[in-house]
């Protein structure tokens, strides 16, 4: 996807850009690409961006550590505020930030990255924490849920060696 400089939306009709999509995005792994439809209009002072999305993504259980498949369908909308970037010069060290300063901003000649922002998007709609089923019961150990006592990481041997010949004998 290309990057949209922010002043040519104001020569399109509807100061609108529509972007099928249908391509795997560079930063995130998907089974499928993203496929559905970005839209992004000019407001004048903002940037309307608008997404319905779809893809297959795999996932690592949180419990079991396994991967699985999830399908990921995003509906999202974003206000991007156009404002001319202050100079960091006279901005202080430290400052107070109130919940209303919470927002994204782009200056106004500068660029929107479609790709970006879905990615972003995307990344927000995966599920926390990641379980791969309701019933999931995570790692099975060995031994009936005691420590086993052959080490399931045959690197361990060295150090189960060890622990024998630092144990006393059995009186």
């Amino acid at each position: 996807m290309e990057k949209v400089y922010i002043p040519q939306l104001l020569q399109r009709p509807e100061q609108t850009l529509t972007v099928d999509l249908n391509s795997h995005l560079a930063d995130l792994d998907t089974l499928t690409p993203v496929r559905g439809e970005l839209t992004v209009t000019h407001q004048g002072t903002y940037l309307e961006v608008k997404a319905r999305a779809d893809t297959i993504v795999t996932l690592t259980c949180d419990r079991c550590l396994q991967a699985y498949n999830h399908r990921v369908s995003l509906s999202a909308q974003e206000l991007i505020w156009l404002e001319h970037e202050p100079d960091p010069a006279t901005l202080p060290l430290e400052r107070e930030v109130s919940v209303e300063d919470l927002f994204e901003t782009l200056p106004p000649n500068g660029y929107f990255y479609p790709e970006t922002w879905l990615y972003e998007q995307i990344c927000l709609a995966l599920p926390m924490p990641q379980i791969c089923d309701e019933d999931c019961s995570g790692i099975e150990l060995r031994g009936q849920g005691a420590i086993a006592a052959q080490p399931t990481d045959h690197r361990w041997a060295a150090l189960t060696q060890l622990q024998q010949q630092l144990e006393p004998p059995d009186a």
